[in-house]
């Protein structure tokens, strides 16, 4: 994936002001605002193994449902207003930059097939993430031509030979843990640093800064504003 000069601008789960996070609403609000270079969302699967946007394992914190996602259809998620991850693919111009985060260790066949048809074998403005090695890995068996970032929410000494190891051309981490001396170790050893999640303009600005390639970001600074 060729990587812009300045840090990519990712809406978190879409823009959640102005529908609930990881809906098509949510994302075509995203992809409005001026400054957002794309977004960011997560994929699960479904009960009958169809890709679908949702971050948690339930549907507790945004549905306001018990249910956990697995075990529901896609067409039963559907009604509770969870999209399959064809329909965001569909939804999203091919000159977003997206950020497609695997949640689980679960995704194969289905998930590949979707990314492929969608945006094809090596597509230059979309990649995958996760923070599951066997999700990576599996990826990488049936998209050898993607993006791949390994997801972490820590920073340590095991974490830039681990993603190497993976394949992975960068790593996803939150955004607390970078520092200049992290950030002259992932150049060093060739990986890109993404982090996640920014609210606030300053932030994004230092981190830009110190070269990350990309943040999700949320309110100013998925703005562009000072805040």
């Amino acid at each position: 994936m060729a990587v812009a000069a300045r840090s990519l601008r990712l809406a978190h789960r879409g823009d959640w002001r102005v529908a609930p996070e990881n809906t098509l609403a949510a994302l075509a609000g995203a992809m409005r605002v001026p400054a957002c270079d794309g977004v960011e969302f997560d994929v699960r699967l479904s009960r009958d193994g169809v890709p679908v946007l949702l971050h948690d394992d339930t549907l507790g914190r945004v549905q306001h449902r018990p249910e956990r996602v697995e075990a529901l259809t896609a067409a039963e998620l559907a009604s509770a207003g969870i999209p399959t991850l064809h329909a965001a693919l569909t939804l999203l111009a091919r000159d977003a930059w997206l950020n497609i985060e695997l949640k689980g260790d679960d995704h194969g066949d289905a998930t590949a097939a979707v990314l492929r048809a969608a945006r094809g074998e090596a597509p230059r403005r979309a990649l995958i993430s996760s923070f599951e090695v066997p999700t990576l890995v599996a990826m990488a068996e049936r998209l050898p031509g993607w993006t791949r970032w390994f997801a972490t929410i820590d920073w340590t000494p095991e974490t830039l030979p681990q993603a190497i190891e993976l394949g992975c051309r960068g790593i996803s981490v939150d955004y607390a843990k970078v520092t200049p001396a992290r950030m002259a170790a992932a150049r060093a050893a060739g990986v890109e640093v993404a982090v996640w999640t920014i609210r606030r303009r300053a932030t994004f600005d230092r981190l830009e800064r110190l070269g990350v390639v990309a943040a999700c970001v949320e309110a100013a600074a998925l703005d562009g504003v000072a805040a």
